[in-house]
């Protein structure tokens, strides 16, 4: 897997957060220094641990799934993706509260991440993926679009949130269908 395909990745599993992080910049009336860092810090913190935990996970019974991999890789990067466009076409507005504190941050922290946990696992099945450079573009990518959400909020509101979730999505089952393409031979990159 190439730098572009997990920068693909990442910025397609960051939209959650950016998302949530729109709604954050929404809620709070002056932003400060320590609101982009704190929000960067969880949310990014978070998207780099999780696939790190599924990688481990899924490196742990690889060799007894190797006949299918493609298609385990294949459905959880779909099902992942059509949650996120489901949630852009949805009606409901839910925005969390301007808090930055612990009790707030770490639920949005592990809610926004639990899909780069099945990432993760996917990474374990596919050969040729440097997990160190992969959590560790995926964290930073998150950092950086936290905080474009964070402002965002705050200047734009909710107009970019559901694209945000739509393009997110988009991307995960694109490089679904590709990673499952690729190991039938249909398609050769």
């Amino acid at each position: 897997m190439d730098i572009f395909e997990l920068l693909l990745i990442a910025v397609g599993l960051s939209m959650d957060a950016f998302a949530v992080s729109v709604c954050k910049g929404l809620s709070v009336r002056r932003l400060r220094p320590r609101h982009y860092l704190l929000t960067g810090a969880w949310f990014g913190g978070f998207q780099a641990l999780m696939p790190s935990a599924g990688y481990i996970l899924g490196s742990t019974f690889d060799h007894y799934i190797d006949a299918f991999d493609h298609w385990i890789a294949f459905v959880l990067l779909a099902l992942i993706g059509g949650n996120m466009v489901k949630e852009s076409l949805s009606q409901d507005e839910e925005c969390h509260s301007g808090s930055f504190a612990v009790r707030a941050m770490f639920p949005l922290a592990v809610a926004t991440s639990i899909d780069a946990l099945a990432v993760g696992v996917t990474f374990a099945l596919l050969p040729d993926v440097h997990i160190l450079a992969a959590v560790t573009l995926i964290g930073v990518t998150t950092f950086l679009l936290s905080a474009v959400g964070l402002k965002a909020g705050s200047v734009f509101g909710l107009r970019y949130k559901a694209r945000a979730e739509l393009a997110g999505g988009v991307i995960l089952i694109l490089m679904g269908c590709k990673i499952l393409l690729e190991h039938l031979g249909i398609l050769a990159f």
